[in-house]
């Protein structure tokens, strides 16, 4: 299970398991009932000394009240953890055998349960922005905002990037202004670190704000300057970009953030083994229950603000 695979001369794929071992390790809902207790953090029996209740492995996660067998919830947790650019409610019940509705509930659940960690870098980190949506003119003519490109109807991702671990915090942000950027960076970045951007005003009051920082002027063409560069966070947008415009095709404004945790929690776990990947993104299940109510009950709020934000 651990062997390493040559997928090129000098060049080694990273540990993991095949589907066929997957089958092997996980033949029933039992094996897989089993697997997941080892992997739970939390009791299951009721603190109260009165009680001594006994819950299952699903109480108190984003599986409670789920009708889907525990082998299904493995493969769906495999599934979404070697998918790269993420993968579709409709591919996942084709391999499922569930229904889409079911699917994209269950995908949904899974990412409440890779919510972002609260990360806070030493720096050198870098930090950027990107804008997240379809083109204007690709849009029905009613659907329209009122200018026809650039980042007109477009949602904002802000990023920060540690270049010790490789690891990557990320949130969607309202706007472009230092009160946005400075502080994605803020709640990040130990203070006094060397920051690394482009030349977005944004990030000017950084140094009064008691950080480093270094920037790389992208509008003269300038990308690279010794160590002053934004590769690392731009190659994590080109990841999250192709996700959405190859896996996903449209992203709701409202769920946007989930799907941002998402390929943070898959970025940010890669260097691990598959098994513990997965067990990482079980452990994150505790505590996070997501009922389909709520799940689609945030969509209003979130529409009503995209709305307001491109008046």
């Amino acid at each position: 299970m651990d062997r390493v695979k040559k997928k090129a001369p000098g060049r080694s794929e990273r540990d993991g398991i095949t589907l066929i071992e997957l089958l092997r390790m996980f033949p029933n809902d039992n094996a897989a009932e089993r697997w997941l207790v080892k992997r739970r953090t939390m009791s299951f029996r009721c603190r109260e000394r009165e009680c001594g209740r006994k819950f299952s492995v699903r109480t108190g996660t984003v599986m409670e009240s789920s009708k889907m067998g525990h082998q299904t919830w493995v493969f769906a947790v495999y599934i979404v953890m070697t998918s790269l650019k993420g993968v579709s409610s409709m591919k996942l019940h084709r391999d499922l055998g569930i229904g889409q509705k079911a699917a994209w509930f269950m995908l949904h659940r899974l990412r409440e349960a890779m919510a972002a960690e609260d990360f806070l870098f030493s720096g050198p980190v870098e930090a950027d922005e990107t804008y997240v949506g379809g083109l204007e003119k690709n849009k029905h003519q009613h659907k329209r905002m009122k200018a026809a490109g650039g980042p007109v109807g477009k949602a904002i991702v802000a990023g920060v990037r540690d270049r010790s671990t490789n690891k990557v915090a990320a949130r969607v942000v309202d706007d472009t202004t230092s009160d946005s950027l400075v502080g994605m960076v803020q709640d990040h970045a130990d203070k006094g670190a060397l920051v690394l951007t482009d030349e977005a005003k944004g990030y000017l009051p950084l140094k009064k704000a008691g950080y480093s920082h270094r920037a790389v002027k992208h509008s003269v063409g300038q990308y690279v300057d010794g160590m002053a560069h934004t590769n690392g966070m731009e190659s994590f947008w080109s990841i999250l970009k192709r996700g959405y415009h190859g896996t996903y095709h449209q992203i709701s404004p409202e769920h946007l953030d989930r799907y941002v945790a998402e390929f943070l929690h898959r970025h940010n776990e890669r260097p691990k083994h598959t098994i513990d990947q997965m067990g990482s993104l079980v452990r994150g299940m505790d505590r996070k229950r997501l009922t389909y109510e709520r799940l689609i009950a945030n969509g209003v709020h979130a529409r009503r603000r995209m709305e307001e934000l491109a008046a």
